[in-house]
């Protein structure tokens, strides 16, 4: 079973994904798969620009979980996607010296749902576990994970509103 876990830059996978490896579970990043497949770097975003659809033709599914912003794009039998409320995460990435323009499309990515309307273009929605980690600990964030992939938890998303930032300054 491959269970993927996506989100917008901040919101806690690679974190989450390290604690899930020391507990032993098989975990690749997505940065470590697309190097092939990088079109031109954009120095702008400050980011790799990469041929998504290419990427996840080509790439091979295996057993564990792949952490990575576009791993939703995979065929993936699990979808975890992790949010953080956009103000949160705006500080996050500032903390992280993302340029302020990064900063901003990242933000408004995660008030308009990005990852989960694109997971939902992707997968069917007894795959899909979306939660906050806005308030939680990471320890108890791949707990969640882990009993989502257990089956201990059923699947769930759309609960999550991020609405009232839209018009704010992200």
């Amino acid at each position: 079973m491959m269970v993927c876990i996506t989100g917008t830059p901040g919101t806690g996978k690679s974190a989450v994904s390290e604690i899930l490896r020391k507990k032993g579970y098989n975990v690749v990043l997505q940065n470590d798969t697309v190097k092939d497949y990088v079109i031109s770097d954009d120095n702008k975003r400050d980011t790799a620009v990469i041929d998504e659809e290419l990427w996840a033709e080509n790439f091979q599914p295996f057993d564990g979980i792949i952490e990575g912003h576009l791993t939703h794009l995979l065929p993936c039998d699990l979808v975890v996607i992790l949010r953080c409320r956009p103000d949160v995460l705006k500080k996050r990435l500032i903390k992280r010296g993302y340029a302020p323009e990064k900063v901003s499309e990242n933000a408004m990515a995660e008030a308009l749902d990005a990852a989960l309307i694109e997971t939902l273009e992707c997968h069917p929605e007894e795959r899909i576990f979306e939660t906050d980690t806005t308030d939680i600990t990471e320890e108890e964030t791949a707990k969640l994970i882990e009993d989502f992939m257990l089956g201990i938890i059923p699947p769930s998303y759309g609960n999550t509103d991020w609405s009232e930032f839209l018009g704010a300054d992200l």
